[in-house]
């Protein structure tokens, strides 16, 4: 089956629009352009992408950095030369052997690793990270959905937090500090959050019983201890956080960590039970997980917060502005591709 878009008036047919990069670097290393529709092999679907995001892995891999990351993404330029982690969309059209989507489904999905989502098109497995949007969902919110939550599952599953656990969330307007706070307060965790005062209503909106101003107050110095301390934004330490840890406490981070301390320290934490430790977490990318995700937002116990958002053709803007640091919850990049096609 081969997949093309009806003929306009003058003959011609419409291409389809992505941010491409093919070298790394800058923002403005991506390009908006038009490239050839995705054609879906068997067992694949093919989605119209409505919405998608532009997060810190996207950055992260237009970038190359860490400089170690191009052992995955291609060691002199990138292999995947359109990103997006994200995406939200209808499905168009279906590969053989497809059971699980019909066309005409609306779906949302994680596809780090292959990518695709920054176009107007983009091919899934049928099987992977990808799920229907539930009733009374947006596609916006269901595209900014996946990637903060699966991540901080696997922190808060890694930590095995507890219900009436102390847990402190540093950086818990962002993307994945967001999900945290709002994932901990569904399992009846006792949840402190770190961020700008200006942003104590919103984190106690996501179910925080305790705000921190960054701005103000050095979180390592308060009195209270914790049985974890999520760093959602790998901005502190293991060491400078020890101190706020209660003596079986664990440190858990969305980075590496200055010098990668974080891996090795998780490693040295595997034999540390009952005492102070690092763990590491090592997401789920599955679709059980996005499963659960659909599930959490269909029951009301998870809304992805949305910070603002951009056309696709302004993405070079939405990749500078989460360059910042300052972006609260997602980036939201508006895509919906032509609707005319035809098998």
């Amino acid at each position: 089956m081969t997949i093309r878009f009806v003929e306009a008036a003058d003959g011609k047919i419409s291409g389809v629009r992505a941010a491409v990069n093919t070298r790394y670097g800058s923002p403005d290393v991506v390009l908006v352009t038009e490239v050839p529709i995705p054609q879906p092999a068997t067992g694949e679907l093919l989605i119209r992408v409505d919405a998608t995001t532009v997060n810190r892995t996207d950055c992260a891999y237009r970038a190359a950095r860490p400089f170690f990351m191009r052992a995955l993404t291609g060691l002199r330029g990138p292999k995947r030369t359109i990103l997006g982690t994200e995406f939200a969309g209808e499905v168009v059209a279906i590969g053989p052997q497809v059971d699980r989507f019909a066309v005409g489904e609306r779906v949302f999905g994680y596809c780090e690793g292959r990518f695709g989502a920054h176009a107007q098109y983009l091919v899934v497995n049928q099987h992977s990270s990808v799920a229907a949007v539930p009733e009374g969902i947006t596609q916006d919110l269901a595209a900014a959905a996946t990637e903060g939550y699966h991540y901080v599952r696997s922190a808060i599953r890694r930590a095995g937090v507890q219900p009436n656990d102390e847990v402190l969330v540093n950086g818990a307007t962002g993307g994945i500090g967001s999900a945290a706070v709002q994932q901990l307060a569904a399992l009846g965790a006792n949840v402190t959050a770190v961020c700008a005062g200006e942003h104590a209503d919103l984190v106690h909106g996501l179910g925080a019983e305790h705000v921190v101003d960054y701005t103000t107050q050095d979180f390592t110095h308060l009195p209270h201890m914790f049985d974890v301390v999520i760093d959602a934004v790998g901005k502190s330490t293991f060491g400078r956080c020890r101190g706020i840890l209660k003596s079986d406490g664990v440190y858990v981070s969305s980075e590496l960590g200055p010098g990668w301390q974080n891996l090795p320290l998780s490693l040295i934490g595997i034999a540390r039970r009952g005492r102070q430790r690092v763990v590491f977490p090592y997401p789920e990318d599955n679709q059980a997980v996005v499963q659960e995700i659909r599930d959490a937002l269909a029951a009301g116990m998870f809304r992805p917060v949305i910070d603002r958002s951009y056309p696709l053709d302004d993405i070079v803007a939405a990749h500078r502005y989460v360059e910042t640091g300052r972006k609260i919850g997602s980036v939201l990049i508006t895509v919906r591709g032509p609707g005319s096609y035809w098998p």
